[in-house]
């Protein structure tokens, strides 16, 4: 169970961080609590293991990266581990996932890809699959970006 000041802490961070010298002075200021109590109980949420990874989401279309490719893979089950693991260390894949191949649709291992353009994109796909031996795949490009939020697991705080 969290404590209320757990919860608090945790719906602070849910949104935008402040851009600002001391961003976690001024979000403790508004949980009501001390900078250092803020960031002592933030830490001990990360070290049990209920935040799992804290970190900044950059909007890609504002900072230059204006093309998108979910990349669907078709991996020999027997390596799918082996094989997500080395395609998650791409330093242009931002996501990772392994998903059950359907009907018509062989593919199991699932990454983003991000380029400065399609063309970039296509090129490191290319390159991931000639270094990994991975001829099947497909390429889906986003057209329009109808929602991107971030969770929000205490919206009444």
């Amino acid at each position: 169970m969290l404590t209320e000041l757990e919860k608090r802490i945790i719906a602070a961070i849910q949104g935008d961080i402040p851009v600002c010298k001391y961003p976690y002075k001024e979000l403790a200021e508004k949980t009501g609590v001390s900078e250092k109590k803020f960031v002592e109980t933030l830490t001990d949420l990360c070290s049990r293991g209920i935040i799992r990874r804290f970190g900044a989401t950059i909007r890609h279309q504002q900072s230059g990266f204006n093309a998108n490719a979910m990349v669907a893979w078709n991996v020999d089950e027997a390596h799918i581990n082996a094989m997500g693991e080395k395609l998650a260390s791409f330093k242009q894949i931002t996501h990772c996932y392994r998903r059950n191949p359907h009907n018509g649709w062989p593919y199991n291992l699932y990454t983003m890809i991000h380029g400065k353009d399609e063309k970039t994109c296509r090129e490191t796909v290319h390159k991931i699959s000639k270094n990994n031996f991975i001829n099947n795949y497909t390429i889906l490009f986003s057209r329009r970006e109808f929602k991107k939020t971030s969770m929000c697991y205490f919206p009444d705080f």
